[in-house]
């Protein structure tokens, strides 16, 4: 049996945040999760499903008692802002109602879409989808990943790769990915190809380094959930 675990999921907690941020009591949580989803989902659908896309690689959720925070990481601000912030206000309104709660939407700019795994894998998936050579792409873009500065990157593609009668797994490495090492900041992405002959599977690794000594705003916050959730205890 394959002993995979999910990239974000293993390092969740030690040097990587919660993309909810919240606490509820056990009669609310089931509720508030699914809420969480929903936005999601209607983001996704509004911002990058639509053209033309938003470049939204992620989509972070904090709640207080009184406000409902969402925070997007794009590569596009100007089009999720909109002109004079229309976009943003319209969104504001549609989650209010959809949440019945106040909303307050962040915009967080990536300045290098190059090393967002999602952004990378959401790119190829998009040249797929436009019958462009899956190995030719995967190669392109590797290349593009290490141009931009990556340690290392691996594209992973499974389906029926060039419209092939079964489907199969093609997979394309550059430099080094140490996958098992908790302090490697590994970026994980995964998109889908919905092509005329069935869905192809895009996963991406980019490996930029290890974590030095000096958090971000975000590692912070994960470290100050966990000493609370210790004094919860």
């Amino acid at each position: 049996m394959g002993q995979k675990t999910h990239p974000f999921g293993f390092r969740l907690g030690v040097t990587e945040a919660h993309r909810s941020r919240w606490y509820a009591p056990k009669a609310l949580y089931g509720e508030l999760l699914v809420e969480d989803q929903k936005i999601r989902t209607f983001l996704d659908k509004r911002l990058n499903r639509r053209p033309p896309s938003a470049a939204v690689s992620d989509i972070h959720i904090e709640r207080t008692r009184e406000e409902l925070k969402v925070i997007i990481k794009t590569a596009r601000p100007g089009l999720v802002i909109g002109p004079k912030g229309a976009e943003v206000d319209l969104m504001t309104k549609e989650l209010q109602f959809m949440t019945g709660r106040k909303v307050a939407i962040s915009i967080i700019e990536i300045k290098n879409p190059d090393l967002e795994a999602q952004l990378v894998g959401e790119s190829v998936a998009e040249q797929l989808l436009k019958r462009a050579a899956f190995r030719r792409v995967a190669k392109m873009r590797c290349e593009a990943v290490m141009a931009a500065g990556a340690k290392g990157v691996k594209i992973q593609m499974a389906g029926r790769l060039g419209g092939a009668e079964m489907s199969r797994t093609l997979d394309i490495r550059l430099g080094s990915l140490p996958l098992s090492t908790l302090q490697a900041n590994i970026n994980y992405g995964f998109a889908e190809a919905k092509t005329t002959y069935g869905v192809i599977g895009v996963q991406v690794w980019i490996y930029k380094g290890m974590y030095t000594t000096e958090r971000t705003e975000e590692e912070s916050n994960a470290a100050g959930g966990r000493a609370r959730a210790r004094g919860r205890k």
